[in-house]
């Protein structure tokens, strides 16, 4: 259900980390944030793009992308196709453009309930091409991310994205225009390794998981034991690799002033509306 529908009276949902119930409508109202924990649960990308622009102003871009099964992994087809009926997206990513307090924006966006948010040659080449656009149509980038990495079932052609990806961050940052990325939870592996660690500002979500390994592979590799709250935003904040956790009801504000602070030399004041 999107946050946009009327729920129906008297229907609660249950909190994934903390187990108290929830009205649905404070819930949704809420932007799937817990009033009791304050646990940000997963939206979809299509509620990220409601809570988050203009309404009425995000354009979807390069639908017709498709992934094939390079490989022919062993049941690679059957998975996409039932991901793709499950969500009614084409990959893990979509690409296009929106307006957040009047400004331009290129945006990509994530979501984790299509294959684990998993990046393949799809997503990759969609979150390439947003960065591409804002250094064509002069406007700030922002991504956000939700991800547990490559896509392993595409193999090098998954890894490859990783370069790709990088590769067009750096033509923004050459050619001055500003790239902000969101982790959300989670925000992991091959997509934290590549674009989403190297944007020029770095928002998270309270408590989201960021790291490269899983957690097993992580605690096996500990010398020292690690801290409770380890591969978290907030463990991520105290060592520098992010600049700012937002809430998620203060998210749309803080990156509209991001996006009119950083991007305010790529266009002109009377091309912010319109």
């Amino acid at each position: 259900m999107s946050m946009g529908q009327s729920p129906t009276p008297g229907r609660f949902v249950q909190c994934a980390n903390c187990r108290k119930t929830l009205f649905l409508a404070e819930f949704l109202r809420d932007l799937k944030v817990c009033g009791h924990c304050g646990h940000h649960h997963r939206l979809t990308w299509q509620e990220r793009v409601e809570a988050t622009f203009d309404p009425g102003t995000f354009e979807e871009t390069d639908t017709g992308l498709r992934s094939v099964d390079p490989l022919e992994f062993p049941e690679y087809r059957e998975k996409h196709v039932a991901a793709m009926a499950k969500t009614g997206m084409a990959d893990s990513v979509v690409g296009g453009r929106a307006r957040i307090e009047g400004r331009r924006v290129s945006v990509a966006v994530a979501d984790f309930h299509f294959m684990g948010g998993s990046m393949g040659s799809v997503a990759g080449e969609k979150v390439t091409r947003a960065l591409e656009r804002g250094c064509d149509e002069l406007m700030p980038v922002v991504a956000f991310c939700a991800s547990g990495g490559a896509r392993m079932q595409e193999g090098l052609l998954s890894l490859m994205q990783m370069a790709k990806t990088t590769a067009a961050v750096e033509r923004c940052r050459s050619e001055g225009v500003p790239f902000i990325a969101v982790f959300t939870d989670p925000t992991m592996a091959g997509v934290l390794a590549s674009y989403a660690s190297v944007a020029d500002v770095i928002l998270a979500e309270p408590r989201a998981l960021v790291g490269f390994a899983g957690a097993r592979v992580s605690k096996q590799a500990q010398v020292v034991k690690a801290p409770d709250d380890f591969q978290t935003a907030e463990f991520c904040l105290r060592a520098g690799m992010v600049d700012a956790i937002v809430h998620r009801r203060e998210l749309r504000d803080h990156l509209g002033r991001l996006v009119g602070a950083l991007g305010a030399h790529l266009a002109p004041k009377e091309a912010l509306v319109g």
